[in-house]
């Protein structure tokens, strides 16, 4: 007999488990892992039969693989739904023949709820893996809770971030203090990368925050306010979700900022960033 069900976790944070649905999704469905691949859990998971939700107010969405095990990914807030329509369809999604009109596209609102447990709670869904869906009341033994390590800084040499791994870090200080810790602590050339198309973009962080402070314009404003970056992200607006940051180069706080500038002009050079990346000048 189970110790402890999730059952117990929605009622340690407040929500009644009959009005919440259990949802899992299986890695092995070919189209759920396109999705996934893509981001795109919650634009998945947000289209559904018209009743679907009938009776209940929030989403618990799980992910699992090949076994019985699935892994919390978040938990939504149901606000009423629209007909599946083509004009719907969020943009880029894998499927445009799934919007017919013939189900409902619900308005899941997130909720930090069962923040803590994101990523880190995993149940035994139990042998009936073909009700993907079922009762927040369904007992669900907790098989684990994993230490969330993400949290700890990861070393300037290893940090490789996408633009919604920085967003994290930067929105929370009092979790990832050590990150801003560190960040704070050093001037730095860094390297932003489109993965859609490889184009690369070198730019220099100094002054009173170093690299945060930078980096947190980035999150701010999505383009760090460098001509070419804003552009296209004016051509094409969510494409920052494809931005990757790394270090090229630790600089002490000591430096003067016209060094700093010198060294990333050599960067540039190197990498021939202003004729062929995203650099103007």
């Amino acid at each position: 007999m189970a110790i402890l069900y999730f059952s117990d976790i929605l009622k340690k944070v407040g929500l009644e488990p009959a009005k919440v649905k259990l949802i899992r999704h299986a890695l092995t469905d070919k189209g759920f892992r396109t999705c996934y691949d893509q981001k795109m859990v919650l634009e998945y998971t947000r289209q559904q039969k018209c009743s679907f939700s009938k009776g209940y107010d929030y989403w618990c969405v799980f992910i699992s693989g090949k076994g019985t095990l699935a892994k919390l990914f978040a938990c939504y807030k149901v606000n009423g739904s629209v007909p599946d329509t083509p004009d719907v369809m969020p943009q880029g999604f894998p499927y445009p023949e799934w919007f017919r009109g013939e189900g409902a596209y619900f308005d899941l609102q997130y909720v930090d709820l069962l923040q803590d447990y994101e990523n880190r709670l995993t149940i035994d869904w139990g042998s009936s893996t073909r009700m993907w869906h079922q009762k927040g009341t369904t007992e669900k033994p907790i098989v684990s809770i994993q230490a969330d390590e993400k949290k700890v800084f990861s070393g300037f040499e290893n940090l490789i971030l996408t633009y919604d791994n920085l967003k994290e870090i930067i929105s929370n200080p009092t979790v990832y203090e050590s990150w801003h810790t560190a960040l704070s602590s050093v001037n730095a050339i860094y390297l932003i990368v489109d993965r859609e198309t490889g184009k690369q973009y070198i730019g220099s962080a100094y002054g009173k925050n170093g690299l945060l402070g930078r980096w947190t314009c980035y999150v701010n404003s999505l383009h760090g306010h460098d001509k070419l970056i804003k552009e296209l992200i004016c051509a094409y607006p969510e494409r920052y979700h494809q931005f990757q940051f790394s270090i090229l180069q630790i600089l002490p706080k000591t430096i003067t900022d016209d060094e700093v500038i010198q060294i990333e002009r050599l960067y540039k050079r190197k990498l021939l960033t202003i004729p062929f990346g995203l650099n103007d000048n």
